[in-house]
């Protein structure tokens, strides 16, 4: 029964671990985990035993290999132990992603792509902004929130030593192709700031583009032209917004467990019990994993395996194994 999880505990080491490790040259110092040791993003004995008894031992497994993986890469001395010893820009960019709610005492660092609408509309509900969060309202990300960017360096660390702490993850190729087809499929802005610019350098022939015609090919050679910390936020990868060795998330949900671990961390912070976190709307598109191979196995030859050192972070540290692109696979 555990066979299945042990498999993927050994592609990651494998794969997204190995590589990362040889990128920042640790390998020969790197030594076991202990079999538990201290969770690194100090999952207390009730968030355990949430995960414990959903029944779902995959689930608990996969948890554990990311308590041991995070606190294992973590633990180094070159990587950030708080958020002062971050460069003033990516201090910046967490301080501005991790969301605040006095009154529950909790902080949410939103990663777009992850549901993080439905969240800002839970916390809007929650300060009395909202009346509920099934009213269907654009959304606006910045009235009626609270963001940690705006308080002080006192304040921030009582928020960050006291309170509730979570983020959540997701499939990092897929939350990638999610913002592909959103942002350039749907999104005029998207289109004329980003979409025309992208055309221009990647398209031999560009044409009068309006930059809704974006490939996912070219998408991806302009991230992996782009450095990390000036990307924008849909396509950031979710260590740089969060900054999971900076911050001691206490919880750390999955997009494919999103409701379940919602209306967990829900009931952590004592939110009221009539509210529960959105359903997914009718509308919705999902990507599936056929969807996301059909774009992958679609790509110029290569960049996908170029583009994977920029969000090894994203692999390793969340327990997501590398995608497999090869000739093979893809022909299947």
């Amino acid at each position: 029964m555990l066979l299945p999880s042990m498999l993927m505990f050994a592609v990651i080491v494998a794969s997204s671990g190995l590589l990362l490790m040889i990128e920042k040259g640790i390998l020969t110092e790197m030594s076991p985990p202990s079999p538990r040791g201290d969770l690194a993003w100090r999952a207390s004995p009730r968030v355990m035993r949430h995960v414990m008894n959903d029944g779902d031992e995959d689930h608990q497994i996969l948890q554990d290999i990311r308590n041991r993986t995070t606190q294992t890469i973590c633990g180094k001395k070159s990587m950030p132990h708080n958020i002062w010893e971050l460069s003033i820009s990516q201090r910046r960019t967490v301080l501005k992603h991790i969301l605040v709610n006095d009154k529950y005492q909790f902080l949410y660092c939103y990663v777009p792509k992850i549901a993080c609408s439905n969240w800002k509309k839970v916390l809007k509900v929650l300060d009395g902004a909202l009346e509920n969060v099934n009213i269907n309202v654009k959304m606006d990300h910045k009235s009626d929130l609270v963001f940690l960017a705006d308080m002080k360096a006192k304040e921030i660390r009582y928020r960050l030593k006291h309170y509730f702490k979570f983020m959540f993850v997701r499939e990092p190729m897929e939350r990638l192709l999610s913002a592909y087809r959103n942002k350039f499929g749907e999104i005029k802005e998207y289109q004329m700031r980003y979409g025309t610019e992208i055309v221009k350098r990647y398209r031999e022939n560009p044409g009068q583009s309006r930059g809704d015609d974006v490939t996912f090919s070219e998408f991806l050679w302009y991230l992996l032209d782009e450095d990390v910390e000036k990307m924008n936020e849909h396509w950031m990868p979710m260590y740089n917004l969060c900054q999971p060795c900076a911050v001691q998330y206490d919880f750390i949900g999955s997009y494919e467990r999103l409701n379940d671990d919602a209306n967990y961390i829900l009931e952590k912070v004592k939110a009221p019990p009539f509210i529960k976190f959105p359903e997914r709307q009718a509308w919705y598109k999902p990507v599936t994993k056929e969807t996301l191979y059909y774009f992958l196995c679609n790509t110029r030859k290569g960049l996908v395996k170029e583009l994977l050192p920029k969000y090894i972070l994203d692999f390793t540290l969340f327990a997501y194994s590398l995608p497999n692109v090869t000739a093979e696979f893809c022909r299947q």
